[in-house]
């Protein structure tokens, strides 16, 4: 079998999104199942609309992403010569010409073509005038008129489209930059190309390149289109349903892996499998098994998968990434080990490691206030005894444990008779602010002694001032 070689090519007018992420995956997999090559292109020829800011943003993307690429990235603003050599091809075998067509008069040709009811195509004006090249003259490719350009696509089956639809299409403009499906034939033919992956909205284009591909006499790429993928409601995707910049899922606190699982699933399975490892992924990955249906974006079902992949991460790796989230809430955690053992508190409680990071504050500010309604039911005169008491046996502790403040709870409820929910929330608001944190022993422990005893007297102080 000859070498597998993907491409992903993005335009830099813009910052990634979900729907060529996907893209880049679906290649990438591809690739990567097939022993293969993949290839990162920028599509520049835009010099008007691209900026360097969106290359570095999309080569960040697909390193966080973990997307790794063996050649390029390729730049097409430093390929024109290459492409004006595959148009003087063109043009010397009388496969395409100049035309000199004014846009604004082209506009009125396309609007009179309407209002005879005919398709709104080039009327192959400057077809056989025979024109040299002029500071005005574009180059068309002579389009086939006869026949029919089918091809079977590994997305989407047979597909067919009758060369009379097709136009003859401008592939240089006057300006001597290629347009798309010019430029992207010619990196296809020169970069060895041998699988065509990319959204479904690209299938119009595929017959003018296929026609391209066979008059330069390049045999064909294998073509899969994909499925779009949809907001919830069936729309379009917008800001507000998911068609954010792929670096804004990093800065929600989603895990890498998380959204590389998400993006595949809106376009491709493996039986009922819902989670797959990176390996799962590159062994299972097969065109055959793209989806035939749209897939519909749904934040529920991200966040699902991010809480899962927050569990599965080891705790100092989680620290090491928790820590930046913690930063942005003027938190200076320098110490990973104790920032690991916070998150193994967290990992099972929460959603993104912005959620964590904000449910992790405690552990190192103490709070500034007391929720309410809580501090209205256990922050009173009759409880300030039992936690003077509390207080007093965890200061005589010599092992700060979980099991031996565990057992120092348990010897208290039996001796007071008081129930452990009794005695655990008046000390849990104490530490945390509110009635509701991980496990308490779990939290006296990681606070330590010291910081325990602060807080409770704190909260003692808090009582006899508020009666």
């Amino acid at each position: 079998m000859t070498e597998v070689r993907t491409r992903f090519s993005p335009s830099p007018t813009g910052s990634l999104h979900l729907g060529g992420t996907r893209t880049a995956l679906f290649n990438w997999l591809f690739a990567r199942h097939h022993s293969g090559v993949f290839i990162l292109r920028i599509e520049d020829t835009d010099r008007e609309r691209s900026e360097e800011r969106y290359v570095k943003e999309i080569e960040e993307s697909m390193n966080w992403l973990g997307l790794n690429w063996d050649e390029g990235p390729y730049f097409q603003s430093e390929r024109l010569p290459i492409y004006r050599k595959y148009i003087q091809r063109l043009l010397d075998q009388g496969l395409a010409y100049y035309c000199d067509c004014d846009p604004a008069d082209l506009e009125v040709r396309r609007k009179e073509a309407l209002a005879r009811g005919e398709k709104p195509k080039y009327d192959g004006r400057c077809r056989d005038r025979g024109l040299k090249p002029g500071s005005h003259t574009a180059v068309r490719f002579k389009t086939s008129q006869t026949g029919a350009t089918h091809w079977h696509d590994r997305g989407k089956g047979p597909i067919c489209f009758d060369n009379q639809e097709l136009d003859d299409l401008v592939i240089q403009r006057a300006d001597g930059i290629p347009t798309y499906n010019f430029a992207v034939v010619v990196d296809d033919i020169t970069m060895g190309v041998t699988h065509v992956i990319r959204g479904e909205d690209h299938i119009p284009n595929t017959p003018r390149q296929i026609l391209i591909y066979q008059a330069l006499g390049s045999p064909l790429p294998e073509f899969a289109h994909m499925t779009v993928t949809l907001a919830k409601d069936g729309g379009k995707l917008s800001k507000r349903r998911g068609a954010i910049p792929i670096l804004a899922y990093r800065d929600r606190g989603i895990l890498p892996q998380a959204l590389v699982n998400y993006m595949v699933r809106l376009g491709w399975g493996h039986g009922d499998q819902e989670i797959f490892s990176r390996e799962e992924l590159i062994k299972y990955f097969s065109l055959e098994h793209m989806s035939k249906s749209p897939g519909v974006y749904d934040e529920e079902k991200l966040l699902w998968l991010n809480s899962h992949y927050l569990k599965e991460t080891p705790l100092p790796e989680l620290a090491r990434l928790l820590v930046p989230f913690l930063e942005r809430l003027g938190i200076a955690a320098q110490n990973l080990d104790y920032v690991a053992r916070v998150a193994g508190t967290l990992n099972t409680r929460s959603k993104t490691l912005v959620e964590m990071a904000e449910m992790a504050r405690f552990y190192f500010q103490a709070p500034a206030s007391y929720e309410e309604k809580g501090a209205k039911k256990f922050l009173t005169q009759e409880i300030a005894p039992t936690l003077e008491d509390i207080k007093k046996r965890l200061e005589a502790m010599g092992e700060f444990s979980e099991a031996a403040i565990n057992q120092l709870f348990q010897d208290l409820s039996t001796e007071t008779g008081r129930k452990m929910v009794q005695l655990a929330q008046p000390v849990r608001l104490a530490l945390t602010g509110t009635t509701v944190s991980p496990g308490l022993f779990d939290v006296i422990s990681i606070l330590g002694k010291e910081e325990v005893l602060k807080r409770l007297n704190r909260a003692l102080d808090f009582i006899y001032k508020e009666q």
